[in-house]
């Protein structure tokens, strides 16, 4: 972990809801006025859309097990713990921007699904933030974990973020219900693997749960909404967090274990403000003393 260039990073799957978690984090920088280098996980995959097709295919030949974007045959894992270590001892470190779509890519003037060049983090940055699959990830190779000083999970119960995947990829990417059903059938052992590990490293998990019936994910016709969930707050370190003022300022919360705060789903972003501004500002302050 870093004392000098704080790393935070968000960890969750495809379709965890990172997405969401990110945006509570960018109103706590402005708010703060803290400068963040942010960095986003699709830009330490291995391989370029196109090419990830290959290497999918290549992998599955006679019967072999599927490579997929959770596991370390497709990522550059010791790039992004080298970046993690970098910047933790020095304040830099070298990242790229993966362009998912035409928008993204027509300023670079390059195809989506392709990399922009690797290039050196801007200097003055107050801390890096990463958003993506595997800020606390662990392999044969590389430690990604060991240099993050703060590390949040995204963690929907299973069957709320594969109907979140499911949704979003056949609705804003243009896949079919069957497709996305193969690729999480497909990305099965690297998420058990690769994935849900993390969240056993992690400081705080938010884990959302919906209290409408998600029993077969695969037949759902809607996303159950933040109003219809209940959000689980987990803290490796719970001595550190004042519950008595947390469950005065959320409504309607309660703690159902010694280290775990439960909040209704629609005040999940007010949640994680509160929670995470003292916690910032403090590794920000211990990192300029």
């Amino acid at each position: 972990m870093s004392q000098k260039h704080p790393v935070i990073a968000v960890t969750g799957s495809s379709g965890a809801g990172t997405s969401t978690v990110k945006s509570s984090f960018e109103h706590i920088f402005r708010r703060e006025n803290l400068t963040a280098a942010v960095v986003e996980g699709d830009s330490f995959h291995r391989y370029d859309r196109e090419a990830m097709k290959q290497a999918v295919a290549e992998s599955e030949k006679d019967g072999g097990r599927p490579i997929s974007h959770f596991g370390p045959e497709a990522n550059e894992f010791e790039k992004l713990e080298a970046l993690f270590k970098n910047y933790g001892e020095r304040g830099s470190g070298e990242t790229r921007l993966y362009l998912h779509n035409d928008e993204e890519a027509q300023p670079w003037q390059q195809k989506a699904g392709t990399f922009t060049p690797w290039s050196p983090i801007a200097p003055g940055s107050d801390l890096l933030f990463y958003e993506g699959l595997h800020g606390g990830v662990k392999s044969d190779t590389a430690d990604v974990a060991k240099y993050v000083d703060l590390l949040v999970g995204v963690v929907p119960i299973v069957n709320l973020e594969w109907i979140q995947k499911i949704f979003r990829d056949t609705n804003a990417r243009g896949y079919s219900p069957e497709a996305v059903t193969h690729t999480i059938l497909r990305r099965m052992h690297d998420y058990v693997h690769y994935i849900t590990p993390q969240f056993s490293r992690t400081h705080i998990n938010f884990q959302r749960v919906p209290t409408v019936d998600t029993s077969n994910p695969f037949i759902a016709r809607e996303i159950p909404t933040l109003d219809e969930s209940l959000v689980v707050i987990r803290f490796s370190e719970p001595e550190h967090i004042d519950f008595t003022g947390l469950l005065a300022m959320i409504h309607d919360s309660f703690m159902s274990r010694p280290n775990t705060l439960v909040v209704p789903g629609g005040k999940m972003g007010m949640a994680i403000e509160l929670i995470l501004t003292p916690i910032i500002l403090a590794i920000v302050a211990k990192s300029s003393a």
